[in-house]
């Protein structure tokens, strides 16, 4: 006599299986994993009725058990996450000093690099050549002024005495 193999419960499974697999999916993405476990408890679902009519019919478990086990990994990646969202609430208002505190630091820093940054252009256009340099360097910018002070004084001085 040859075996009949029922498949009972083997489109439950396909279904548990699938719906498993999305479930996976959307739980390791952070913040959207918590939206996973609606489908995860529908996989969980279909698997654990998929089994119960396998057992039944003595029909193949294979797909029905990977869709339960997947559904159930997933579901606890999902739900893992709403510990770690409120571990997030619960230090976010101290976030608002640490973010400032690192704005500051990132603005000293680039401060420090503008002060000490030289700028070289060099336009050539029908032969002609025009080129300006800067140099940020405090000391040669605070001789420059000094210079500027000193040859305007005389001016200063004879609007003065009129």
């Amino acid at each position: 006599m040859e075996e009949v193999k029922n498949n009972t419960g083997q489109n439950l499974g396909i279904a548990a299986l699938i719906t498993a697999i999305l479930t996976f999916v959307l739980a390791v993405i952070p913040c959207v994993g918590l939206i996973a476990i609606i489908p995860g408890i529908i996989a969980i679902v279909l698997a654990s009725v998929g089994l119960s009519q396998a057992a039944r019919n003595d029909s193949p478990r294979g797909v029905l058990v990977a869709g339960l086990i997947i559904g159930i990994v997933a579901c606890l990646i999902a739900f893992s996450q709403i510990f770690v969202a409120g571990k997030i609430a619960q230090q976010a208002d101290k976030w608002p000093k640490q973010i400032e505190n690192i704005v500051n630091d990132v603005q000293e820093n680039v401060v420090k690099e503008l002060e000490n940054a030289n700028v070289s252009i060099k336009i050539e256009s029908n032969g002609d050549v025009v080129e300006i340099n800067t140099n940020t360097d405090k000391k040669d910018r605070e001789q420059t002024l000094e210079e500027l002070e000193k040859a305007n004084e005389p001016a200063i001085d004879t609007i003065v005495q009129k």
